[in-house]
């Protein structure tokens, strides 16, 4: 008895493969659709353009800092991916040089001062992963007392360079030069 032996062409091979990934293939997330969806705060201060993308989580009903977010703990600064901060020349951040760049926007609030952190790794999911080796900047700002709270978490930042996150009862507040 003689066996024969089937060598598929390369064609049938790419056909094969190429419908099995269409079956696994899923469409783009609408991160839009979120509990927590993304926004971006930019601005161009004295020629340089400010970026920061971040998602915007709600308190609904709870606590932000000290319960939600723990005091003296990284925050992703938002929801989701860690929230990036963009710029596309060299800036002083509350006085200190930040190079341009892409950077993780991470904060460390307290019940008065805020910790703000650019790190080098600007793509990460939240602050999981997050190494302060990773650091380019720090600064510490002091937290202000909002008279309302603020529902949704925001992030402004205008042409004079003030940067502004709100949220619950709290504001912080950086400035970019």
């Amino acid at each position: 008895m003689q066996t024969r032996f089937f060598a598929p062409t390369l064609g049938a091979l790419l056909f094969v493969v190429a419908a099995a990934q269409a079956q696994d293939a899923k469409p783009p997330e609408d991160k839009s659709k979120r509990p927590s969806p993304p926004a971006t705060a930019t601005a161009v201060v004295n020629g340089t353009t400010v970026t920061i993308d971040y998602s915007r989580p709600s308190l609904k009903g709870r606590k932000a800092f000290g319960e939600l977010e723990p005091y003296g703990k990284v925050w992703r600064t938002g929801a989701n991916e860690a929230t990036t901060f963009t710029v596309d020349k060299p800036v002083k951040i509350e006085g200190k040089t930040l190079p341009a760049g892409k950077y993780g926007l991470f904060t460390i609030p307290t019940a008065t001062t805020w910790t703000v952190i650019f790190n080098k790794v600007p793509n990460q999911w939240g602050a999981f992963k997050y190494k302060d080796a990773d650091d380019a900047l720090r600064v510490t700002v002091p937290a202000k007392k909002l008279a309302a709270p603020v529902e949704v978490f925001d992030i402004t930042v205008d042409k004079a360079g003030k940067v502004a996150m709100k949220w619950d009862t709290t504001e912080v507040d950086f400035t970019v030069k």
